[in-house]
């Protein structure tokens, strides 16, 4: 169900006792509160104290310290600016926030800054795994107008003292289509990234992107460039990946197999991911190429890598 954050009902509520509602284990515990810097450059860790232990009331208690302006001058609250937050709604481990279109409108920057500012305080809350933001009941998306999916604590630096867009370097192994599109090509590409993003999101925008032209007569793209990243996490080792239905959508001649497993062996060079389960828009139960069923996780499939040429 969703809460309406009306200033005088939050006050009221926070003061309330819950009944029958879910609580925290343990009897209170420290929290983390994080706010801006001034400038809207990095973020800081400010500590916060609470005995509130029911899960609705807690949600709102951080809430709206995260809305509250900090007590030093140099900081700045994420959820203190030009936008409101309408409502929210937790819902089998993740929490729904749905803001008013002005929170679209804050630079590049300060809006990363305040995702990564949420995600990293109300995921300290027991219950809540993932956060999600909304326009308007639309899911928010980047200024190239893709979706910017269920967000977690590890895909934001924890940057106490840098900048929260800090560039890193990697190498990522990829596995792309060889030219009669029935095996796959092994590549290594090197990338300076924002490490504000996940590297498992990272692999998957270069799936969908294609081969670099390094490899250019080798390896052949797997996925429909329409396709759109929904979302992608990580849990117990199985690397969830929610594309658009555009994925469903075969421009190349490639098998169902070669593009399937270009993404599950690609996502398991990873050290933290063993299994990759694929969905469509959130739902699993449909067929890939009316051949390939999404239903269950994929594992690595190396029969297909070609030995080279």
């Amino acid at each position: 169900m969703r809460k309406m954050l009306y200033a005088g009902m939050l006050f009221c509520l926070l003061l309330a006792a819950g009944c029958g509602k879910k609580e925290q284990a343990g009897a209170g515990r420290p929290y983390h509160i994080y706010v801006m810097s001034k400038d809207e450059t990095k973020l800081i860790s400010t500590e916060y104290s609470t005995e509130q232990t029911d899960t609705d009331l807690l949600l709102r208690e951080l809430l709206a310290g995260l809305g509250r302006t900090p007590d030093k001058l140099e900081y700045k609250a994420p959820l203190a600016g030009g936008f409101r937050l309408l409502d929210y709604s937790l819902e089998e481990g993740q929490l729904i926030l749905n803001f008013d279109e002005h929170y679209k409108e804050q630079p590049v920057t300060t809006e990363i800054l305040t995702r990564a500012a949420v995600v990293r305080t109300m995921t300290q809350i027991r219950g809540v795994d993932h956060v999600s933001f909304e326009i308007r009941s639309d899911p928010l998306t980047d200024r190239d107008g893709n979706v910017v999916g269920i967000m977690t604590a590890d895909q934001f630096i924890d940057n106490a003292g840098s900048e929260i867009n800090s560039m890193e370097r990697v190498e990522l192994r990829l596995y792309f289509a060889n030219k009669d599109g029935d095996r796959l090509v092994e590549t290594n590409r090197k990338l300076i990234y924002n490490s504000n993003v996940s590297m498992e999101k990272l692999v998957v925008e270069q799936l969908v992107g294609g081969p670099s032209e390094q490899v250019a007569g080798k390896a052949f793209p797997v996925m429909n460039p329409a396709t759109k990243i929904n979302s992608v996490t990580v849990k117990d080792g199985i690397c969830y990946v929610n594309l658009s239905v555009e994925f469903l959508t075969q421009i190349y001649n490639v098998t169902s197999d070669v593009t399937i497993y270009a993404i599950a062996n690609s996502l398991v060079e990873l050290p933290n991911v063993n299994k990759v389960q694929l969905a469509v828009n959130g739902d699993t139960s449909v067929m890939y190429r009316d051949s390939t069923s999404l239903a269950a996780p994929f594992e690595r499939n190396l029969d297909l890598v070609t030995s080279g040429e």
